[in-house]
């Protein structure tokens, strides 16, 4: 395997994008995200890559002054367990402390990844009501949710 490369995506990358989370959009383990919603919001990405091949990414969302989220995780399924997911939510966590942030939440199915990044595990209920009206409400599983909502504080 080559070196993989942990970079702001740019606007050409964002197909590439689609294709790979496309799996987890339709088995509902990843929210669908529209071109334009990912253009808008192209700035809260960070990708990974080797060569020319995006083989993870996530966004860190700002909701507040002092809480972000985490979402949209995805590596692809040939380069789990290389500590990619780790690298990426790291840097998040530190654009968060730059920025000032100081919570940063997410809602999973994969409780015990973040877990390990030292996330603790909150009621859903205690999430910005905005946050669920503005993304859950267009989730598969909505109103019936199995996600984990976890939160570190900064």
């Amino acid at each position: 395997m080559d070196k993989i490369s942990y970079l702001k995506p740019t606007l050409h990358h964002i197909q590439q994008m689609q294709e790979l989370v496309l799996p987890e959009v339709k088995s509902g383990k990843i929210l669908f995200r529209s071109d334009d919603e990912i253009a808008t919001n192209i700035r809260s990405y960070i990708i990974a890559q080797e060569k020319n091949r995006i083989v993870g990414f996530g966004a860190l969302h700002i909701h507040t002054y002092s809480l972000a989220e985490v979402r949209s995780l995805i590596v692809n399924p040939d380069f789990r367990g290389q500590k990619m997911g780790q690298t990426m939510v790291d840097s998040m966590i530190a654009e968060a402390k730059k920025l000032g942030i100081r919570k940063l939440f997410t809602l999973t199915y994969e409780q015990r990844f973040f877990e390990k990044l030292n996330f603790k595990e909150i009621p859903k209920e205690s999430l910005p009501e905005h946050k669920i009206w503005a993304d859950c409400v267009k989730c598969k599983h909505f109103p019936i949710c199995d996600e984990v909502a976890l939160i570190i504080n900064l």
